[in-house]
């Protein structure tokens, strides 16, 4: 593993899975029934990429910082980021990866607000505050399944990956920035599949209990020409990283006057030919 003996780091709170009696359960959308989740936050140290990210990829740690300087003048612009941002996206996917294919399935824009609920009506999607995996080795599939049925079969013979570009909307970021665990110290028992409920279909993600051993890491100010590429999942067995856990925290370091976070993610199913 990555020696972090000499890393900067921060320590802060991270939320993880907390004793549960049923399935974990989260909704995708505002209800009167509210996601039945216990968290349990343990302090980490999170340590500073920058100096070895160079010896990090997605399939050893599961994550990689990569420096891509997109056309795009407002990524609040939803019609702009599909013309111009999901070919940048598919480009650099297609450059790191490998793959034959890049299936772009959706984006989604974050803007901090103080005191704001995430899928608050009218309001902007909130950063993500609990230690998450976004898809599993069910739902992963399943998606191609979903999104494109004719071709599903096939292409599930090869490789399939889901992969999402993440990046911050502003220089430098200093607000809520993104963790990323290093799958090698992650252990399946960490990951408890859970329930996320949409209107038209339920949904699967492994939320994840705490373990001392997860090395945690972030950029520290990231920058709007930089960008993480994040392991969700990935059919292929053999290698240390098929799921990756990450989050939102909160940098106690970061300046009270810093401008709150604004990022967007790409998500997109990436195949390689059987």
């Amino acid at each position: 593993m990555a020696n972090t003996d000499s890393l900067r780091y921060v320590e802060a709170q991270l939320n993880y899975l907390g004793p549960m009696t049923e399935r974990p359960r989260y909704y995708a959308y505002v209800v009167g029934e509210r996601s039945n989740m216990t968290y349990d936050p343990h302090t980490m140290r999170i340590h500073d990429m920058r100096p070895i990210s160079s010896d990090m990829s997605l399939d050893t740690q599961g994550f990689a910082l990569v420096e891509q300087r997109s056309a795009v003048q407002d990524f609040w612009d939803d019609d702009e980021v599909r013309r111009i941002y999901y070919p940048e996206a598919e480009q650099i996917i297609k450059q790191v990866t490998g793959a034959s294919r890049v299936f772009i399935f959706d984006h989604l824009q974050r803007r901090r607000v103080t005191g704001l609920n995430d899928r608050a009506p009218g309001g902007p999607r909130q950063p993500a505050t609990r230690v998450h995996v976004d898809h599993t080795d069910k739902s992963g599939p399943q998606r191609v399944r979903d999104l494109l049925p004719d071709e599903a079969e096939e292409l599930l013979k090869g490789r399939v990956q889901v992969i999402n570009l993440w990046r911050p909307l502003f220089s430098p970021l200093q607000d809520a920035p993104l963790a990323v665990c290093d799958s090698r110290t992650v252990v399946s028992d960490d990951l408890v599949p859970s329930d996320l409920v949409y209107k038209e279909r339920v949904g699967e993600t492994y939320s994840v209990r705490y373990n001392p051993g997860h090395q945690w890491y972030y950029v520290p100010e990231m920058r709007r020409d930089e960008a993480l590429l994040l392991k969700i999942a990935d059919t292929k067995t053999d290698i240390p990283a098929r799921f990756m856990p990450h989050t939102s925290f909160t940098d106690p370091t970061t300046p009270a006057d810093a401008r709150p976070r604004e990022s967007i993610e790409i998500r997109t199913l990436v195949f390689h030919p059987a």
